[in-house]
C-alpha cells in the first residue's frame, strides 16, 4: 500500500527587500516546482528591465507593478511536490503598508521561515525595522 504524502503549508516572511521572493523562487526552482525554460524567460525579462537578479523573485511576483517596483504587495502562493510532501509555499510582503495581506497570507501556515538579510546597514533588524514585528506576529 502506498503511503500518502503529507501536505505542508510554509510561509516566508521578512523585512522588505530582505530577499524573501528571490530565496523562495530559487527554492521552488531547485525543488523541481519550476522548469528551467521559465526561469530563463524571467531572466531575460528581468535583464531587459535592468533587474537581472530578480529572475527567481518573478516566480512569485506576478503583477507587473511588483516586477517594476521590485517589492511584493500581494500574497503569492506556489504549489509543488517533493518525494515526501505536497508543499504550498506562501510569499508575503515585507512592507509595513501591506500588513493586512501578510496576516491573510500567514493564517494557514504550518511553519514560517523568517528571512533576515545579512548586509551591512540592514534596517530590518533595527529598532524601526519590520523583522521584529514579523517574528512576534507569527509566534503568537
Amino acid at each position: 500500500m502506498r503511503k500518502e504524502k503529507t501536505h505542508i503549508n510554509i510561509t516566508v516572511i521578512g523585512h522588505v527587500n530582505s530577499g524573501k521572493s528571490t530565496t523562495t523562487g530559487h527554492l521552488i526552482y531547485k525543488c523541481g516546482g519550476m522548469n528551467k525554460r521559465i526561469i530563463k524567460k524571467f531572466e531575460k525579462e528581468a535583464a531587459e528591465m535592468g533587474k537581472g537578479s530578480f529572475r527567481y523573485a518573478w516566480v512569485l511576483d506576478k503583477l507587473k507593478a511588483e516586477n517594476e517596483c521590485g517589492i511584493t504587495t500581494n500574497v503569492s502562493l506556489w504549489k509543488f511536490k517533493t518525494t515526501k510532501y505536497y508543499v504550498t509555499i506562501t510569499d508575503v510582503s515585507g512592507h509595513r503598508d501591506f500588513i493586512k495581506n501578510v496576516i491573510t497570507g500567514t493564517s494557514q501556515a504550518d511553519c514560517t521561515v523568517l528571512i533576515v538579510a545579512a548586509g551591512v546597514g540592514e534596517v530590518g533588524i533595527s529598532k524601526y525595522g519590520q523583522t521584529h514585528e514579523d517574528a512576534l506576529m507569527h509566534w503568537v
